[in-house]
């Protein structure tokens, strides 16, 4: 407990160089300020590219095939073949540990030809046939009305959920789409449903120019049949879908009679290896931000150490009188540990303030420029905040131990005779 002449003590103590107190302080405060900055920027730089990944089950891969780099059992190098529905049930009940295996299929692209009327207005849009449990890997915001069902699969029934590009691109302001028609390559389909993207950054372009329809309505109105275009996988929470996705390849190559070696046969994109490079990336990034704060820091520290050092030779005859009087060795030491302890404290703490500033200056200005690319919602947590307290108590009590020692061993007589 600081008593009230204690306090004094101290404050006299910190006022005496009022210049020479401020400067060593500024390396504290400079090294918290880096510390709290630059996790906080190591944040927003995480977050803004953790968006581009949207939410999306990110333990999940697309697998889609191309050439054969190998011949195999008369069959000739260079063969193209496509999967069938029958592989996504052959997946399902040939390897454990899956979630969801998603069949789809795609027409057309918002930035090619006109595939989709209404009336008298045309658009380019993607078109995707989809089953329902889609949209637990790639979840949508449903605007109005409802998502696939397996009745629309079971009975091939033309309908369509579209996205609010869609809308504006083919409905007048306020019009409602629900219980519409639209006509994609020719055939009508109803609408019976409207969506955004859930992306944070909002919607981007692409996902917002999207129509969903049944995969087995796209096969039949489009003449696909039972070809699947690709396929998104996802595991189980627990199984890394990179852990597993080896099974899903051996499988593919059997039931089309792929060389067991030919790793070229079939393509995917692995959403879960990703992501975790991704992770890995911000650890080490974070890391960074520690490390480099904790030197700045350091050298504040160093400082503080060093004018304590003056401060107990400046105070050599003062400390020698205390003691005559019978002050103990561990009176003194405290002594100078409380003025280490809360020039530590007070400067690292305005350290942390001014990086609040800055931190919400940054987010300020970053609402006012709109979304930007790869970098969103700078901040820190809690823990680091009280991280950063930790290190300021355990920093002042060490830049205070040394000088509180030798101050400790002066012997009271030899400390009077310094003038």
């Amino acid at each position: 407990m600081f008593d009230k002449e204690r306090w004094n003590e101290i404050l006299e103590a910190l006022n005496a160089n009022k210049l020479r107190t401020a400067l060593t302080a500024f390396g504290v405060f400079w090294g918290i300020f880096i510390l709290v900055a630059l996790l906080a920027l190591t944040n927003g730089l995480k977050n803004g590219v953790m968006a581009d990944f949207g939410d999306f089950a990110t333990n999940s891969m697309f697998m889609w095939t191309q050439g054969t780099s190998k011949p195999y059992k008369g069959l000739p190098k260079g063969r193209y073949f496509s999967y069938k529905i029958d592989d996504v049930a052959a997946i399902k009940n040939g390897v454990p540990n899956l979630k969801y295996v998603s069949p789809r299929n795609q027409l057309g692209g918002y930035r090619g030809n006109n595939n989709v009327i209404r009336g008298t207005k045309t658009g380019a849009f993607e078109i995707y046939g989809d089953y329902p449990e889609y949209i637990n890997q790639q979840p949508l915001d449903i605007l109005q009305g409802r998502f696939i069902s397996y009745s629309d699969i079971e009975t091939k029934r033309k309908i369509c959920i579209i996205g609010t590009g869609v809308i504006r691109g083919l409905y007048d302001k306020d019009e409602d789409p629900i219980g519409t028609y639209i006509k994609i390559n020719g055939v009508n389909f109803l609408v019976v449903g409207t969506f955004k993207n859930t992306k944070s950054r909002g919607d981007s372009e692409e996902e917002a120019n999207t129509i969903y329809i049944p995969f087995t309505t796209f096969g039949q109105a489009f003449n696909r049949g039972d070809r699947v275009g690709w396929m998104a996988i996802t595991a189980i929470d627990d199984v890394p879908i990179t852990s597993i996705k080896q099974q899903v390849f051996d499988l593919m190559k059997s039931r089309h009679k792929v060389h067991p070696e030919d790793d070229r046969a079939i393509g995917h994109f692995d959403l879960a290896e990703q992501f975790s490079q991704m992770q890995g990336l911000f650890t080490i990034l974070a890391f960074v931000g520690y490390f480099v704060g904790a030197l700045v820091l350091m050298s504040g520290i160093i400082g503080i150490n060093n004018i304590m050092l003056i401060v107990v030779k400046e105070r050599t005859k003062e400390i020698g009188i205390r003691r005559a009087l019978g002050a103990s060795p561990w009176d003194i030491k405290g002594q100078i540990l409380h003025e280490s302890l809360i020039l530590t404290i007070i400067s690292g703490m305005l350290g942390v303030s001014f990086a609040a500033f800055f931190i919400w200056g940054l987010n300020t200005a970053l609402d006012s420029i709109g979304p930007t690319e790869n970098f969103a919602n700078p901040s820190v947590g809690m823990p680091v905040v009280i991280t950063a307290l930790i290190i300021l108590v355990v920093s002042g009590l060490a830049a205070g131990f040394i000088p509180a020692s030798r101050a400790t061993k002066m012997k009271p007589v030899d400390a009077l005779r310094i003038e």
